[in-house]
């Protein structure tokens, strides 16, 4: 193999370096920080402690998404292509579903006693935290492009005879790279919709505020300062719109040339970072050297004779069931105390909520699918309406609920009906980005065949439209039904001032029996109530969608 000859600099470069070297810059400072001790201060509003605190947030959310990605690209893997593949896409649609402060309530207090006095450990729980509201959408995401992966692409990986590794890195990833990049960009959404509960911890007698944007955002609201509010929103915008043009919109310009088409679509999207870098003479040489390399160390590796690696299920399955075993004698424990009428009582409750997530998911689908659809369509108006769409999905819905509960009270409406308007506002963004990425995914080829044949309207809808994306709108359902279900604890109980609205829900039981009593066992109950209706969803419903996607739908 021959490598490209190192060239020498040019100006876009130098520009390139002082990119790399001042963000490489604030990456320092905001991780020097992280690893000093711990010094608990109060939030300051001053605006002018903003950048630091932006810096700060920033930093969590990138390392977090790191997180997700390696999470996302071990568990899919071992969820499309082996026996564990039911356990284990049942336990991440229950992963998802779990509310971000039970995930905090768990972990908070075991990463401080990791590293006692310093800052380090309530930095982890706070990553953790936005870890687990971006990682699970991720991995649905990739999961999906496994198991729908194009019939011929697949005849040729068998053909060729390509080794697992080699069909995972040359087909299997670039293949799913569009439809991944989408939801990694809902996925930073969801974190920063919850930023403000990662950052400003408060789980029993733990009250830890870490700087950033979410507890300013925590003390504004304690404060009662709308001033400040609107500073710390301008902020998370600018910190958006930063992520968009130096992260997302190159990635999403890079990852079109994955896309599975024979030819080019017509727009293709452009980012002034890629043509930065794509312009550039010596980074350009030295990743294409780099690169060189490590394909040339795989390729060795690979010629290599190896003898298959056949691992036992037992040494994996045994601490497994052990574990579920002492789990589920303890739960029983403590739930026989509360009496089968109770156990009755939470199961109605339950699909009192069930029923009003069903109805949300439905409404937003209506809305939503043809929305992202028709802007998949359009790339280039899909591309400018990227940054706005993702400080709408990004800013936390959760801090409106108070003026709807005033708006409620003013006009005497029920929170039993609009308790399902309160739960979409934070959900319906997994299926609006679903379907643009499924829209963006459908081959050129096919869009000019429909319009060569004069499929228009509704036939267009029925024959292209909505089969072409329809793996991808399994996902965004599937993604959108477990936020949905997290949704139900904070918008089935609202409070305005002194008064409090509470719907009939299991959302409000668990959210009653947190915050005001703080009983395990009803706690515990409603959790393992919420769980099997997600666990039932997912084999009655969601398991079958994705089959159908898989057989019928595949491109």
């Amino acid at each position: 193999m021959t490598f490209p000859r190192m060239a020498g600099f040019n100006r876009y470069d130098l520009l390139a370096l002082v990119l790399t070297l001042a963000l490489l810059a604030l990456l320092l400072r905001a991780s020097a920080e992280v690893a000093g001790p711990f010094a608990p201060a109060a939030i300051s509003l001053d605006p002018a402690q903003l950048p630091e605190y932006a810096l700060r947030t920033a930093f969590r959310m990138g390392l977090a998404l790191l997180l997700s990605l390696a999470f996302t690209l071990a568990y899919a893997p071992l969820a499309a292509k082996t026996r564990l593949e039911p356990f284990l896409v049942s336990l991440l649609d229950i992963l998802q579903s779990v509310p971000i402060l039970g995930f905090l309530a768990a972990t908070a207090g075991a990463f401080a006693g990791l590293f006692p006095g310093r800052a380090l450990g309530y930095e982890l729980a706070a990553v953790f935290a936005v870890f687990t509201s971006q990682a699970w959408n991720m991995a649905f995401s990739f999961y999906q492009s496994l198991k729908t992966l194009p019939k011929e692409l697949v005849e040729v990986a068998v053909a060729f005879r390509l080794t697992p590794w080699q069909r995972f890195l040359r087909l299997e990833l670039p293949y799913a790279l569009p439809g991944l990049v989408w939801n990694a960009m809902m996925s930073m959404s969801g974190g920063w919709f919850f930023v403000v509960a990662a950052e400003a911890i408060a789980v029993g007698k733990t009250q830890v505020a870490l700087p950033g944007i979410g507890s300013y955002m925590a003390a504004a609201i304690a404060q009662g300062d709308g001033r400040a509010l609107l500073y710390a929103t301008l902020s998370m915008l600018l910190v958006i719109l930063l992520y968009d043009q130096l992260l997302f919109r190159p990635l999403v310009a890079w990852s079109e040339r994955f896309k599975y088409e024979e030819r080019p679509g017509q727009e293709v999207p452009r980012s002034p970072v890629l043509d930065l870098l794509r312009r550039t003479r010596f980074l350009k040489g030295a990743t294409e050297r780099l690169f060189s390399h490590l394909l040339e160390a795989l390729l060795r590796r690979e010629r290599r004779p190896q003898r298959p690696l056949r691992l036992p299920l037992w040494p994996f399955l045994l601490p497994l069931f052990l574990l579920g075993g002492a789990g589920l004698a303890s739960l029983l424990a403590q739930v026989a105390a509360l009496g089968l009428g109770e156990v009755l009582r939470v199961f109605l409750l339950g699909l009192w909520t069930l029923l009003r997530v069903l109805g949300v998911l439905a409404l937003a689908a209506l809305v939503w699918v043809p929305v992202g659809i028709l802007l998949g369509l359009r790339p280039r108006l899909a591309q400018r309406t990227q940054a706005f769409l993702q400080f709408l999905a990004a800013f936390p819905a959760n801090l409106l609920y108070p003026f709807f509960a005033l708006l409620l009270l003013r006009h005497h409406l029920s929170l039993e009906v609009f308790a399902a308007f309160l739960m979409v506002l934070g959900t319906q963004w997994y299926i609006l980005f679903n379907a643009i990425a499924g829209s963006l995914a459908l081959p050129e080829e096919l869009k000019e065949a429909a319009r060569s044949l004069g499929l228009r309207g509704w036939a267009l809808w029925r024959r292209l439209l909505l089969p072409g994306t329809f793996p991808y709108l399994v996902t965004g359902l599937v993604t959108a039904s477990g936020g949905t279900w997290n949704a139900s604890i904070v918008a089935e109980v609202v409070q305005w001032g002194s008064t409090t609205l509470e719907a009939t829900g299991l959302g409000s039981y668990i959210a009653r029996w947190t915050l005001e009593e703080g009983s395990g066992p009803h706690l515990l109950l409603g959790l393992a109530v919420m769980s099997l209706y997600v666990v039932a969803m997912n084999r009655l419903l969601w398991r079958r969608l994705y089959r159908l996607a898989e057989g019928r739908f595949r491109l």
